[in-house]
C-alpha cells in the first residue's frame, strides 16, 4: 500500500513538472509576439479598396472577425487637388498627435478588441504616414491592446513603410509586435494570396490552420447562445459584418 502511494506521488510531482514546462513554453512563445490559437480580429480601413481586397484575402486564410473603419464623413474625395485633405488630417495628427481633436472623426466600431488574443491591422500608406482614419481608430483602441499579438499589413504605390511602422507602435505601445510587418505595394496587390501565405508562415501562424481554428470555434459556438453565424456543410463561417458575439457591426 505504501509503495503504490508512493508511485502515485511520484506520477503526480512528473505531471506537475509537464505542465509547468508547457506553460513556460506558450508564455515565451506569446513573448515572442507569435499569433496564439486565440480569437483573431482583422481591422480595416480602405480608400482604393486595395487594404479591403488584402483584409478579404486575409479572412479567406484565417479563421478571423473583419472590421472596416470608416470616416463619419462620407463621400470625402482624399485624392482631389493631389489628396490635399488626407494632408491636411496627417499635418494636423503630427502637429499634436496626443491631442484627441488633431484625429478626424470615424464611424462607430462595435467592437471590443479586448476579447482577441490577436490582433492585425491593415491600412494604406498616407503621405509617409499611417492614413488618418486609422490612426483614429488606434488612437481610441492602442492602449487596449496591451499584451495583444499584434501585426501590421501595409499597402502603398511605392514609398516605403518605416514611418508608418513607426505610427503603429506609437499609437500601441504596449502591444506585443509580430516580427515582421507586411508591406503589400499597390502593383502587388492581385498577387496578395501568396504574400499573406507566406507573411503568415514567418510570424508563425502557419501552424494554425484554418480546419483547427474552426473545430475551436465550433466548439465555443455549442455551449453559447445562438448567434448570427452562418453554417455551410458543416462548417462555421463567421460574417465579416458581425463580431465573434454574434452582434451586427
Amino acid at each position: 500500500m505504501k509503495r503504490l502511494f508512493s508511485t502515485l506521488l511520484s506520477m503526480l510531482a512528473i505531471i506537475s513538472v509537464m505542465a509547468a514546462c508547457s506553460n513556460e513554453s506558450q508564455s515565451q512563445e506569446s513573448a515572442d509576439g507569435k499569433i496564439t490559437n486565440g480569437k483573431t480580429l482583422v481591422a480595416y480601413y480602405s480608400f482604393t479598396n486595395n487594404c479591403k481586397t488584402i483584409a478579404t484575402e486575409m479572412g479567406k486564410q484565417v479563421s478571423c472577425d473583419i472590421v472596416e473603419i470608416q470616416p463619419a464623413e462620407e463621400g470625402l474625395d482624399y485624392a482631389a487637388n493631389n489628396y490635399a485633405i488626407g494632408s491636411s488630417l496627417i499635418s494636423a495628427i503630427r502637429n499634436n498627435p496626443s491631442s484627441e481633436s488633431s484625429y478626424p472623426a470615424i464611424k462607430e466600431v462595435n467592437v471590443d478588441v479586448a476579447q482577441y488574443d490577436n490582433i492585425i491591422i491593415v491600412t494604406p500608406l498616407w503621405w509617409s504616414q499611417m492614413a488618418a482614419p486609422m490612426q483614429t481608430f488606434l488612437f481610441h483602441n492602442g492602449a487596449k491592446m496591451a499584451g495583444k499579438n499584434v501585426g501590421l499589413v501595409a499597402s502603398s504605390a511605392s514609398s516605403g513603410i518605416s514611418s508608418l511602422v513607426a505610427d503603429f507602435k506609437r499609437l500601441i505601445p504596449d502591444g506585443k509586435y509580430m516580427n515582421e510587418s507586411l508591406w503589400i505595394k499597390s502593383s502587388q496587390v492581385s498577387n496578395a494570396s501568396s504574400m499573406i501565405s507566406s507573411w503568415l508562415t514567418k510570424i508563425g501562424f502557419a501552424n494554425l490552420s484554418i480546419s483547427t481554428a474552426v473545430k475551436a470555434i465550433k466548439a465555443d459556438v455549442s455551449q453559447a447562445k445562438p448567434s448570427k453565424r452562418q453554417a455551410k456543410n458543416g462548417q462555421v463561417i463567421i460574417n465579416e459584418k458581425y463580431d465573434i458575439s454574434g452582434k451586427q457591426i
